[in-house]
């Protein structure tokens, strides 16, 4: 770091040209967006229930990753990319989460990816995503394990890999297709943000809010939470994102993928 009169100069780290580079690859999709809340009252209190029961805190990241893999799994057309004149699809839904990481002193997001999410429960899913956050600098993406490349190579060429690594299949059966980012769930209003992924579903977890909602002809405050879903236009069209993500929230809004986390003990989860 070079301090002069008025200002400093800092290097831009490789970890940050890495962001830069996903960044400028994922504004180039022909990405479409929807913006919607969910009804979450129910889940939200059944992970309360079962960490006041239990004293395990569950992670509403990894429901919302449970929920997104299951619906995947319904749509094939959506567990896909592009490659020339041709669509690759995936028989396994891995979901990549953006974590927020502290690699060489620097917050920079990296990818955790969740192989085979369909298939797992929730409580796996969970289990994944704390065992990651418990790691601390121990790499396990994209960003700490390429340190070296993006050292050695200028940005404008790590562009044009991370271009190229977007078509190769090898990459997509890792890292998959499908991606969760979550910026912060609770705040005083509603937020939506509108990623820049390169995935051809990506979901951004917006805030938590409460809205009046009529049941049995009285108003209730339910929380609902915020979610930005955007889809490849290239693959996926209005009509099918619209189902998909109806699908979607109903799911969410369920709270059927935690049941097996809720346990026995509570007979909320099997109501």
């Amino acid at each position: 770091m070079k301090r002069k009169q008025g200002y400093q100069v800092v290097p831009f780290s490789a970890q940050r040209q890495a962001v830069a580079a996903s960044a400028t690859v994922g504004r180039e999709r022909n990405n479409i967006h929807t913006f919607t809340e969910v009804d979450i009252a129910t889940p939200r209190r059944l992970i309360r229930e079962h960490g006041e029961r239990t004293g395990e805190r569950l992670s509403l990241t990894a429901y919302v990753v449970a929920c997104l893999a299951r619906t995947i799994a319904e749509y094939p057309a959506f567990n896909a990319f592009r490659k020339g004149r041709k669509l690759v699809l995936l028989d396994d839904v891995t979901v990549g989460v953006l974590v927020e990481r502290t690699i060489a002193g620097e917050g920079v997001p990296e990818i955790l990816t969740i192989q085979a999410a369909d298939t797992k429960t929730y409580q796996q899913i969970n289990d994944e995503i704390r065992a990651a956050q418990q790691q601390g600098d121990v790499p396990f993406g994209t960003l700490s394990g390429s340190t070296w490349i993006m050292r050695l190579i200028p940005g404008f060429l790590l562009t044009q890999f991370i271009r190229l690594a977007a078509r190769n299949i090898r990459i997509a059966r890792r890292y998959g297709v499908v991606g969760v980012t979550a910026v912060g769930m609770f705040g005083p209003s509603p937020m939506w943000i509108v990623p820049l992924s390169g995935a051809t579903v990506a979901v951004a977890v917006g805030s938590i809010v409460e809205r009046p909602v009529c049941i049995d002809g009285a108003l209730e405050a339910r929380e609902h939470l915020c979610l930005t879903l955007s889809f490849d236009h290239d693959i996926i069209d209005g009509a099918p994102a619209a189902r998909f993500t109806k699908q979607f929230a109903a799911l969410l809004m369920s709270g059927e993928m935690l049941h097996e986390a809720c346990g026995p003990q509570s007979t909320d989860c099997r109501a």
